[in-house]
């Protein structure tokens, strides 16, 4: 199938044909005709399958001109990237189209994007929080609003925005059809379906949590972070293999610690993105990754989401995510439009259960390697890596009335519970074996 297939307009063809794109994914495909019948969707897609525009195409065929200023599109989406991606996509679509369209999120001029809103729009993109904003300052009308997109729903429940979605579907006109597009479909996704969906057509092109087929996936046992980071710096030598590299840690401070350990080793080659950056400063850095001006990005999982890149060789997990799906976000930013990719896992003694919990979610074995002998191991610890000083007890006297005898003492043994682990946790123990701490020691 191509796109002049589906019901486009020759505007959308003409736009299409420009990006030189001519045949749809398989979501784009699916997605088109039931959104065009104005049912409630659910799509369950992978990141990287063309989400975005299995929305877009069907919403922009059927929207009309009008010169209401309320907005009839609503697209809600979890970050601040994910918005000016989704905004530029619509630029892309709309050359030949007169819609009006902006993107709100927080962090930015609040009076400005009033001005903005209220001067009238077709369609809305927004993060929840800059959304409610608006709504409840009453600079934003919701009552016209005749299509509502939730993308990326999974993150939004994991960032936290479960309470601004009810609040904001609450406020919403009954009357309205509901397209949800998710990488995954989890118990609190469901949760929302069953409330607030009416009947949904379920559109799933990968069983939920499935990773793409383009990826190959392996994991290494690794001690501890410096020599994580030992290792990195070992395979990013191969400039030849790992080309453009996306690396991903689990908070801003084991972020800039290792931006801060590669510029010393290999310097000028990686940049470094999270939410303590300002807005400005990510989007040019992921600009300039996309251009080449350097190959290795380190980044959060809170941007993970809003990040639009092509070509990703390889994706590092610094450390193994607590979330399965978040696993499944990471790794989906490479293997993108039928390209093969990597993803490569780091984890220590805790993380090997995480892993288990991974394998469970995709239905699909990790390939297990053993750490290079050629890599050091490191004895220096960050913070969250040192062994915990237990404060010296202080000796008191004993109360009269507390509990004595070898009666009471018999009776406390024999109360005490053992916790010898379920045969679960056992069997990830076996296969992910804790790491290796031979060989010289970095101080």
């Amino acid at each position: 199938m191509k796109f002049s297939d589906l019901n486009l307009n020759r505007f959308l063809l003409d736009a299409l044909n420009e990006m030189g794109v001519e045949t749809p994914t398989p979501i784009q495909q699916q997605a088109f005709n039931v959104i065009m019948s104005s049912k409630d969707m659910v799509g369950i897609a992978q990141t990287g399958t063309g989400k975005t525009y299995a929305y877009l195409l069907p919403i922009l065929r059927q929207l009309t001109f009008s010169e209401q200023k309320h907005p009839r599109v609503l697209i809600v989406v979890p970050t601040r990237e994910l918005v000016v991606q989704v905004i530029k996509e619509i630029e892309n679509l709309t050359p030949y189209i007169n819609v009006r369209f902006t993107g709100v999120y927080g962090g930015t001029n609040l009076n400005k994007q009033k001005q903005t809103v209220y001067a009238g729009q077709d369609i809305l993109v927004a993060t929840p929080g800059r959304l409610l904003d608006l709504a409840l300052d009453g600079i934003l009308k919701l009552k016209f609003i005749q299509k509502l997109v939730i993308d990326e729903v999974d993150e939004m429940m994991n960032l936290g925005f479960r309470s601004q979605l009810i609040t904001l579907l609450d406020l919403l006109p009954k009357k309205r059809q509901n397209i949800l597009f998710s990488a995954t479909l989890t118990s609190e996704v469901n949760g929302l379906l069953d409330d607030f969906f009416k009947s949904p057509v379920k559109i799933e092109v990968a069983s939920s949590g499935s990773p793409l087929d383009t990826i190959k996936q392996l994991a290494y046992p690794v001690p501890n972070f410096y020599t994580k980071v030992n290792f990195l710096v070992n395979l990013l030598q191969d400039k030849d293999t790992f080309i453009k590299v996306l690396v991903f840690v689990k908070n801003k401070k084991w972020a800039n610690i290792l931006f801060e350990e590669l510029e010393e080793t290999l310097p000028s080659i990686s940049n470094v993105i999270h939410s303590n950056k300002t807005q400005n400063y990510r989007l040019r850095s992921v600009k300039n990754f996309e251009k080449g001006k350097f190959s290795v990005l380190i980044a959060t999982d809170i941007i993970a989401r809003g990040l639009d890149l092509t070509d990703v060789t390889h994706v590092i997990n610094f450390d193994v995510p607590i979330e399965p799906e978040n696993y499944i976000h990471r790794i989906g930013r490479t293997g993108r439009a039928e390209q093969e990719g990597t993803a490569i896992s780091f984890f220590n003694e805790t993380e090997a259960e995480y892993l288990g919990e991974i394998e469970l979610l995709m239905n699909k074995e990790i390939d297990v390697d053993d750490m290079p002998d050629t890599i050091e191991i490191s004895s220096r610890m960050i913070d969250e890596e040192m062994p915990k000083v237990e404060p010296e007890k202080t000796h008191s006297r004993k109360s009269s009335d507390e509990p004595s005898g070898p009666a009471f003492h018999e009776k406390k043994e024999k109360n005490r519970k053992k916790n010898l682990g379920g045969s679960y946790r056992r069997e990830i123990a076996k296969k992910y074996k804790k790491p290796k701490t031979r060989g010289q020691k970095r101080k």
